[in-house]
């Protein structure tokens, strides 16, 4: 039986770039022993996102639009992957700032080896284009306090690809509570206390100027989610039975 593949791509006010996104995915899936969709979930854009994602569904019927209400990057992922009911379900960022080819990397690794393989920007073999030393700098201090908080060991959590079998996807963001950016921190969490195997695998990744995160505005809200997260792990919230 040929295995299914979702890919969830969380939009908000992404008209300038998911064209190209869902362009380059088709072009590469396509190639695939796959049955594929694109899941595009629009977490209550105000500009032209859903028209367009949703002229391309027409066109195409792998292709699928999924409104939500806004809430946030965490929020939309969480509904589209609880909508997906495919074998394997990968997360990826609107601008595709990861060359399309290493999602062969991940599905080479899901479900044989691992059930949940994470993009990593960190550790021997990844590579980091064009990203300012100041951002550099700023997410390694952000993960340093992740790290010594929630998830020793794993680098980098913030990376936007992430593959999950359905069955992890189902455990995990049927768990989850963040809306916002640092709902990646929890998921992986919550599939740390579910004895799930989590993997990082050091991948390619292009800095993007338009990047929707502000390092100002959104740190403090990422660390007081941290301590969230923290404070749900130690009361038992993400526990199998809970």
């Amino acid at each position: 039986m040929t295995a299914s593949l979702a890919v969830i791509i969380p939009t908000f006010n992404e008209a300038s770039r998911v064209g190209q996104t869902i362009a380059a995915l088709r072009s590469h899936l396509a190639m695939l022993a796959l049955d594929w969709q694109i899941r595009v979930v629009d977490d209550g854009s105000g500009d032209a996102t859903a028209e367009m994602v949703a002229r391309l569904a027409e066109e195409d019927a792998r292709i699928v639009l999924q409104r939500e209400a806004h809430r946030g990057k965490g929020g939309a992922v969480r509904a589209g992957m609880l909508a997906a009911r495919h074998d394997l379900r990968f997360m990826c960022d609107a601008d595709l700032s990861m060359p399309v080819e290493e999602l062969s990397r991940f599905l080479a690794l899901v479900p044989s080896a691992f059930d949940i393989v994470i993009g990593s920007r960190e550790g021997a073999g990844a590579r980091r284009v064009g990203e300012p030393g100041h951002r550099h700098l700023m997410g390694r201090a952000f993960n340093a306090l992740v790290r010594g908080l929630v998830v020793p060991g794993i680098e980098d959590t913030q990376c936007g690809f992430k593959l999950f079998t359905g069955a992890a996807a189902d455990a995990v963001f049927s768990r989850t509570t963040i809306d916002g950016w640092a709902f990646d921190i929890e998921a992986l969490a919550i599939a740390r206390r579910l004895g799930l195997r989590v993997h990082a695998l050091p991948i390619e990744w292009h800095y993007r100027a338009l990047s929707r995160v502000s390092p100002l505005r959104d740190s403090w809200l990422m660390a007081r989610d941290v301590l969230k997260i923290r404070a749900n792990a130690a009361r038992g919230k993400y526990d199998p039975a809970s």
